[in-house]
């Protein structure tokens, strides 16, 4: 059993691949245990971000935040945490800040591009410092 499982949200398919991560996640938690929902909003680069207005940076942030507090409305037992940045690098830093002993993700079916440039759960898997539980 684990005391803090640490999930990376998808936010496509409307949550359902998150709020089936949660069903397991409750599963495999400890009684007393703590799940916590991270989503990293990936830095769209200076060139781009200076021709778009801040507004909707500002907004995408409000709509994924509502998006996440609809997954976890009636649960007292998830937090979320919204971070911006490379997504590895935000679930990887996020395990370690909540003292994540797990982190579930969500991977796709591998491309050829994936074995050159690696996807999130590769890199997740490769670098995590506790379990990590990849569902497809």
């Amino acid at each position: 059993m684990y005391n803090s499982i640490l999930i990376a949200a998808a936010l496509f398919n409307e949550g359902a691949t998150t709020r089936a991560a949660m069903e397991r996640a409750r599963k495999l938690l400890s009684p007393g245990g703590k799940i916590t929902l991270v989503h990293v909003i990936e830095e769209v680069p200076g060139y781009v971000a200076a021709s778009i207005p801040r507004e909707h940076l500002t907004a995408r942030r409000r709509e994924v935040e509502d998006q996440l507090a609809a997954l976890v409305e009636g649960t007292d037992d998830v937090s979320v945490i919204v971070r911006e940045g490379q997504p590895s690098a935000g679930i990887l830093g996020t395990a370690q800040e909540v003292g994540a002993d797990m982190i579930m993700i969500a991977s796709h079916k591998p491309g050829l591009s994936d074995y050159f440039i690696g996807s999130t759960a590769a890199r997740i898997v490769r670098h995590a410092q506790v379990s990590v539980l990849v569902s497809r």
